[in-house]
């Protein structure tokens, strides 16, 4: 007992330093994808970020940002703080569960090998907490999940730390630095907050006798100190604020900020009487909450600098909450919209407009004319009774939500509703889901997938990176056990190698859940400390863990995997696993002596468990010399032209390029126009700003025309039929006359366009001249552009694009990054130009057509492809790249197909083989899978007459779509229903490849194509052109009575649609054209087999009973 203060600081430590070099060694270089490339920003120059803001990592990784050497560095030091926050969260950690551990394994009299034990139980837990998926992941970039882990760890060990010495004299200092610590967490996430019902227990048990009322009032103090620092405290903090300052202004006629300021002095004022007054008489619980809720001001302050750096109006200042009311706002995440929890509507609640519209939502204020001004309030929906529900889970109305809440929730007939229509007046019924089918939602969807799910990847095993939605082979967990894996996730001996080689197929065989769940077990048997310890902990588990899932209430299809959200909860099973090891040893004392139980429970626990997990998770969170993320920014960026405008839409086309400019400096010319964002009246003011070399966007509309509540959406109307010169459009919809605002046929004003066809001028001579078109295109150029609306309405964002395209003149180079959705487009795709990572608008029109868009600009693309873009470990064997990256490498390898034809296209063969051997070094199919541009690259080759080259990817990527069709058609029906969208893919892909091996004459290849598909079971392939080469395959297998039928079968099924199209009404064939063309390649397809293999007595036989004269035709 002697030593175990010196070995509980030593191996503490021991354990700190593991985990800070494991994260060391690990980290991120440079920024990631997602938000940290917006952290980072904020941080290095402290900018404005997305609501509600992280101050406190800010001003820390502001900090640490000093300590680079040049701007390069800069994200690595701060992708260093999370990787040192996250060290000291394992410390903790290991405190933690020595702490636990000691109260139910040690006494004043203990022996020394119970020390050993102790610190052992720590020493595996915390490093099982180091190695584990979810936390490694955080730990290893510029986010603020690793700082908040930290939060939670410290404020958990200080409330242990005042247990040791709650009897002493200034105990209560601990609770005061764990309120500090609470408002400093503010400032990072507000996650720690719900650590609070596991402090406010440890306090009950070591003050109270325990009792049942005792219990429950205690847990209801909890509730109430969480409430109301999340509820209270952070908004009220700031509305009170907003009373003051709107009767200072608007009241009393006083500037701007006059009751704010006001408000502060009297926070402060009251604060610091109350604090002396209860101090003097002694009021020492009183005394102790005034200065709990000060220092929890006091972090929360941290608010201040949000505001501060706003006013100031730098480059990035989301929500531009510069001042009460906005910062209301900001903080309140008003932009990501509102969700019910406990009461509320279905997907398919009927809205009772009337009541709607009664009903005013929050003022929307602006400053105007020396004060506040209400120009609008938030749309607040009312729906009809009937047609709520209680613990509403499938609210949203997003119809790709709604597909996936049926599908969660299974198979139902929903329950029948009336209501009535407020139209017609009449009643009506509507089928809306059933109490059960929401719950079914809830724990399908909530509860497995989005938490069971990630717990399980972290203490059982984890079955790849991609991201799923409940099919069988992505995203799951697994164990390594085959009877278990194989009866939930099918025969994985059978696995594709894409599936099986992925680096994040990490497995544990339960190793790490079975060994918490014995120190669940054992510290709950403890006797009565072990109870309490075990309600503490499992407390803990619980609101961090499934009351999170309960508060957020999530949509299925999230854009990303949310384990991160959840690390608290797998922060406390990591306790129960170091207390598991001591479970082991009390175990073996019964038959060894205790020294060696300690030493070989901790030894065996140390290997099965942290050793298992560091090693199956090294590969997939080591990030270190990964630099994609920057360096496709940069490519981004070097697509543009000189002082050119960018259109991105989503985090990882916004953020990185965000990183670039803002950290690294690198083309500052450039401006960034996210499109999300250009729908919001803050944005557009920043971009009307100047923002380094990039001068402000020329943008006609003023502040007023587009403000929240004004010109949100525009309606089309077709008043004018000829083309309507776009800047006059714009002119009129921006009037404020009364008679742009009437549609004939209907009351009350509306902001519309008077037309659905609108042209932009263009100047042949300046075109050329500044370079938007080369010379060699001169003849190519329209003399306008004419840009067709074929919608009914158009939102801000379009409506601003259209403003930006009207103004511009052609002065500025407009870019659509390639990952913009065509929605985005606002009808434009007809001009785009392709010039790297981005649609360049240029005055030439081209026909898109097979899906691609745009012509390309082979001189310029080829030169940045060649010389300029960087590769950031796309072709590094040592570099991981996850699912994001293989996404974004498959935009890079379509690009570059098409950058190869259009060379082809273009007479520059050797320029082409360039590309696509490039396409295939620089993204090597070891890194990047084939999918299905490679069948491009495949044909890019076969055009330059490199077909071993050709013939050698169309090999590959058949035996890889091979492998996934042999292993979905050996699932289960109720498991390859899950797989259904992918099966068919691979079925498609597969016919592609053997078609391109027919189109260029590769008959060895597509006869050993063919052949490969009579190794998958009869009934597989679908009536399609795939069933047609399985024949050919059985033919050449000797086969030839059911090949025969094959052929047969597939025969009458082109006849029968051939057959139907020629007696639809002309007017109708327009829609039935491609079954049509199908049909007749099909039974081309067919007469060639047969001639192939002699058959003219089928092929006599087929023609004979034909139906449809084309066939008869062809076959003649």
């Amino acid at each position: 007992m002697k030593n175990y203060k010196l070995l509980n600081n030593a191996f503490g430590w021991l354990s700190f330093l593991i985990a800070a070099i494991t994260y060391t060694m690990t980290i991120e270089p440079t920024a990631s994808f997602w938000d940290c490339g917006e952290f980072i920003s904020t941080s290095y120059k402290l900018l404005v970020g997305h609501p509600p803001g992280a101050p406190v990592f800010m001003i820390l990784g502001r900090f640490f940002s000093l300590f680079a050497p040049e701007p390069g560095s800069v994200a690595f030091m701060i992708n260093l703080m999370s990787a040192l926050s996250s060290a000291f969260t394992i410390l903790f950690l290991f405190w933690t569960i020595t702490h636990l551990g000691k109260k139910i394994f040690m006494d004043e009299k203990s022996e020394e090998w119970r020390s050993w034990a102790v610190v052992g139980a720590g020493f595996v837990g915390a490093l099982a907490y180091t190695f584990s998926d979810t936390f490694w992941f955080s730990a290893v970039e510029g986010e603020v999940y690793a700082m908040s882990s930290l939060f939670t760890a410290m404020v958990f060990w200080a409330i242990l730390k005042w247990e040791d010495v709650a009897d002493e004299p200034y105990s209560n200092r601990w609770l005061i630095l764990i309120a500090y610590l609470m408002g400093l967490s503010i400032g990072v996430h507000l996650l720690n907050l719900l650590a609070i019902p596991a402090i406010v227990l440890v306090y009950y048990f070591k003050k109270f006798e325990v009792n049942r009322n005792g219990l429950l009032a205690a847990l209801g103090i909890s509730a109430v100190i969480l409430l109301g620092i999340l509820y209270g405290i952070i908004p009220y903090t700031v509305k009170a604020a907003s009373w003051f300052e709107l009767l200072f202004v608007n009241n009393f006629g006083m500037p701007f900020n006059t009751g704010v300021a006001v408000y502060i002095i009297l926070l402060i004022g009251g604060l610091i009487i109350g604090i002396w007054y209860t101090h003097k008489h002694k009021h020492v619980i009183v005394n102790t909450i005034i200065l709990g809720v000060t220092v929890i001001l006091i972090g929360y302050s941290s608010f201040a600098m949000i505001v501060i750096r706003s006013y100031a109006q730098p480059t990035m200042d989301q929500n531009s909450p510069e001042d009460v009311f906005s910062l209301m706002g900001y903080l309140n995440r008003e932009q990501y919209g509102d969700r019910p929890l406990f009461y509320g509507e279905y997907y398919n609640s009927e809205i009772d407009f009337k009541a709607s519209q009664a009903k005013e939502g929050d003022p929307i204020r602006i400053k105007k004319d020396g004060e506040y001004k209400t120009v609008d309030h938030k749309p607040e929906y009312v729906f009809k009774d009937q047609t709520l529900t209680l613990f509403p889970r499938m609210y949203s109305r997003d119809p790709r939500h709604i597909d996936q809440y049926k599908s969660w929730a299974g198979k139902s007939k929903g329950k029948s509703v009336r209501v009535m229509d407020e139209e017609t007046g009449e009643n009506k019924t509507i089928t809306m889901p059933t109490f059960a089918d929401n719950l079914a939602f809830f724990f399908n969807y909530q509860i497995n997938h989005m938490y069971v799910r990630y717990f399980m990847w972290n203490f059982v095993g984890r079955q790849n990176d991609i991201q799923g939605n409940g099919e069988v082979t992505k995203g799951n967990w697994i164990s390594g056990i085959p009877f278990i894996d194989n009866a939930r996730l099918g025969d994985q001996s059978k696995l594709p190698d894409t599936y099986k080689n992925n680096k994040a197929r990490n497995k544990y065989y339960f190793l790490p859940f079975l060994l918490g769940l014995m120190g669940l077990l054992f510290q709950y048997q403890a006797g009565r400390k072990g109870k309490e310890g075990f309600w503490i902990v499992m407390l803990l588990f619980f609101l961090t863990g499934l009351a999170i899932v309960l508060y957020l209430n999530q949509t299925p299809l999230q854009p990303r995997e949310r384990d991160y959200a959840y690390a608290g909860s797998f922060y406390a099973f990591a306790i129960w696993i170091g207390l598991g090891v001591l479970a082991i040893v009390d175990l073996l004392n019964k038959y060894i002596p205790g020294k060696a139980a300690a030493i070989s429970a901790t030894l065996v626990t140390l290997f099965c468990v942290p050793v298992l997990m560091a090693s199956q998770n090294w590969d997939d969170h080591n990030r270190s010399n990964r630099n994609v993320a920057r360096d496709l920014a940069f490519n981004y960026l070097d697509t543009c032209d000189e002082n050119a405008v960018i259109f991105t839409n989503g985090d990882n086309d916004t953020f990185p390029l965000w990183y670039a400019q803002e950290v690294e400096g690198y083309r500052l010319d450039v401006r960034v126009c996210n499109l999300s964002y250009l729908q919001t009246d803050w944005y557009i003011d920043q971009m009307k700003r100047k923002a380094y070399d990039s001068d402000p966007l020329p943008f006609s509309l003023e502040h007023d025309q587009y403000v929240t509540g004004t010109r949100d959406v525009a309606h089309i109307v077709e008043l004018i039929k000829d083309r309507v010169d776009l800047k006059e459009a714009i002119n009129f919809l921006a009037s404020d006359n009364p008679k742009t605002k009437q549609i004939p046929g209907y009351q009350g004003t509306h902001e519309f366009l008077p037309a659905k066809r609108f042209k932009v001028p263009v100047d042949s001579l300046k075109m050329i001249q500044t370079g938007v078109v080369s010379t060699d295109d001169a003849d190519l150029i329209v003399p306008q552009i004419n840009i067709d609306i074929n919608k009914s309405r158009v939102l801000k964002n379009e409506i601003m694009i259209l403003d930006l395209l009207s103004n511009n003149d052609w002065n500025r180079p407009i870019y659509f990054a390639v990952t913009v959705g065509r929605d985005n487009y606002a009808s434009l795709e007809d001009y785009f130009q392709l010039e790297g990572f981005a649609y360049k608008v240029v005055p030439i029109r081209t026909n898109n057509a097979d899906g691609q868009i745009g012509r390309v600009d082979t001189e310029k693309m080829y030169d940045k492809f060649k010389n300029k873009f960087r590769w950031g470990g796309f072709d590094n064997p040592d570099v991981y790249l996850d699912e994001n990256h293989q996404r974004m490498a498959m935009n890079i390898r379509n690009n570059m197909s098409r950058l190869a034809s259009a060379l082809l296209d273009e007479g520059k063969t050797d320029k082409a083989v360039d590309v696509l051997d490039m396409a295939l070094t620089k993204l090597p199919v070891s890194k990047v899978p084939h999918n299905y541009f490679s069948i491009f690259l495949a044909e890019g080759y076969y055009k330059a007459d490199k077909r071993a080259k050709a013939e050698e990817i169309l090999k590959q990527f058949g035996e890889q779509t091979m492998q996934e069709m042999k292993f979905y058609s050996a699932l289960s029906p109720a498991k390859r229903n899950t797989v259904g969208s992918d099966s068919n893919n691979s079925i498609l892909l597969y016919a592609e490849i053997v078609k391109m091996a027919t189109q260029y004459n590769s008959e060895k290849l597509r006869e050993e194509l063919n052949q490969q598909l009579t190794d998958l079971p009869m009934g597989t392939l679908p009536d399609n052109i795939l069933s047609i080469y399985l024949a050919e395959g059985l033919y050449l297998k000797g086969e030839k009575q059911v090949a025969d039928q094959l052929i047969e079968s597939m025969y009458k099924t082109a006849d029968q649609i051939i057959g139907y199209y020629n007696q639809m009404p002309a007017a109708q064939k327009k829609g039935f054209d491609y079954q049509y063309r199908q049909g007749l390649m099909w039974m081309m397809e067919i007469q060639r087999i047969l001639d192939k293999f002699d058959r003219d007595d089928l092929s006599a036989k087929l023609n004979g009973d034909a139906n449809s004269q084309e066939i008869k035709f062809l076959n003649n």
